[in-house]
């Protein structure tokens, strides 16, 4: 089950001012799945108004109704093998989204297994969160306590002239439990649960 606290502090470092991102890259698809455009750039050197942009579209993932929307799923042993996944997402969030090839390869496995109903657009984006002690009386201090190295991943439909819509998937990974990184567990989202894209998330646990 996930915290809804956890989710709550997240979200509270992304903001214009309080931003714990630093990179972000992505990938416009066909309704095929082919790869049809990618970009890769620093978010700090952005404007504004695409910071805005991209803050909205990740915080989709964290901000959705937990436990419905954003549910938690564990790695078994299995699905972190050689050439899982799992493996590739570690890598993913070590580098700090700057290997452009592991991110393809990403794009590539959502492009195989997710099921759109038109064009769409993915979205990476990463982020360090230094994770702030608490208090005995919980309020927050300022030694940090852990860093939290992160990834959201979002997929949204693509609306004209390259915009991305509403995210309809995504995933926080590692997951964020008891205010620090799981990397044996991903937080999924899905906007309508009485939908989800069960075949995607499978291949993300490895269980197919």
């Amino acid at each position: 089950m996930i915290d809804r606290s956890d989710m709550l502090e997240l979200t509270r470092r992304m903001t214009l001012t309080r931003s714990c991102f630093d990179r972000i890259a992505g990938a416009y698809m066909t309704a095929e799945g082919e790869i049809d455009d990618t970009f890769n750039v620093s978010y700090l050197n952005q404007k504004a108004a695409d910071k805005t942009k991209y803050l909205a579209n990740a915080k989709t993932v964290p901000f959705s109704k937990t436990n419905d929307q954003l549910t938690e799923h564990r790695f078994s042993d299995d699905g972190k093998g050689k050439g899982s996944i799992w493996q590739l997402l570690l890598g993913i969030v070590n580098c700090g989204l700057k290997n452009d090839l592991l991110l393809e390869l990403l794009y590539e496995q959502i492009g195989i297994f997710y099921e759109p109903v038109s064009e769409y657009g993915i979205s990476v984006i990463h982020g360090v969160y230094d994770v702030p002690m608490k208090s005995t009386d919980k309020g927050y201090l300022y030694e940090s306590e852990i860093v939290y190295d992160f990834i959201i991943c979002t997929v949204s439909p693509l609306l004209p002239e390259y915009e991305l819509g509403k995210p309809d998937y995504g995933f926080l990974f590692p997951a964020f439990s008891y205010r620090c990184g799981d990397r044996d567990a991903i937080d999924v989202f899905n906007r309508n649960p009485d939908h989800p894209q069960d075949i995607l998330t499978e291949i993300i646990l490895g269980k197919r």
